[in-house]
């Protein structure tokens, strides 16, 4: 009886070993206003796998979102927030290094996503670790227009992605600018209160708003998985 129990706890942590893996990385950020699950497109490798490792460090932990405007983003991920005095200018900090760019035809600026920020270089490179949140609007067919032959310098929206523009909304103009490598699948009302707060000239908030960022473990990511009906 004894080796037969045993037999079959070896069976059981055999079959758990090989559990299917997930299909995709979430990440969880909470703040007093709420939390977001994101999940992390697996179709922009380098910017996935660098979220991942810093995540894993507790790096972001502590980081403000720190540059806020409604209808537009939360930009947060300084490192140099943490220690922040009030009014002090953020946004300068980094981790010594750039993440190359990675456009993809079929990820955009809608409501939502999660995309790198970066400072002004030709290659379009990303910070190492500052990112921001889109919250955006909707936009008409007129102001797609307008935009494509103003700050989008004629570049033209596919007419699925207006689909979306108009009826979700988003930020159009950063397509293509600047890399998009996740989006929320819960919890966008966060994005939306802390995009309304007081703020100061320099959009940073009057009020400090914290954020805690931590990886869903593959049982979690399976169930989001299943959730989303990603099989």
């Amino acid at each position: 009886m004894k080796k037969f129990i045993l037999l079959s706890f070896l069976l059981l942590a055999t079959v758990s070993g090989f559990a299917k893996a997930p299909k995709n990385q979430y990440v969880r950020i909470k703040t007093t206003y709420g939390e977001v699950i994101i999940r992390l497109y697996n179709q922009t490798p380098k910017h996935r796998d660098n979220f991942v490792k810093l995540a894993k460090q507790g790096f972001y932990n502590g980081t403000l979102f720190h540059r806020v405007i409604q209808n537009f983003m939360i930009q947060g991920g300084d490192p140099d927030s943490k220690t922040a005095k009030p009014g002090q200018e953020l946004g300068n900090g980094d981790v010594g290094y750039t993440v190359p760019a990675e456009f993809n035809d079929s990820l955009f600026h809608k409501r939502g996503v999660l995309a790198a920020a970066r400072d002004d270089n030709p290659a379009k490179a990303s910070s190492g670790c500052q990112f921001y949140i889109t919250e955006g609007k909707r936009f008409t067919d007129g102001k797609l227009d307008t935009l494509e032959n103003t700050r989008m310098k004629g570049r033209k929206v596919p007419a699925w992605q207006r689909e979306w523009y108009k009826s979700v909304g988003g930020v159009p103009h950063l397509d293509q600018n600047y890399t998009v490598y996740g989006e929320v699948v819960s919890g966008i009302d966060m994005v939306d209160r802390i995009a309304a707060v007081k703020k100061d000239a320099k959009d940073r908030p009057l009020e400090d708003v914290s954020m805690t960022v931590e990886l869903l473990t593959n049982k979690e990511c399976r169930q989001m998985d299943k959730l989303l009906n990603i099989e």
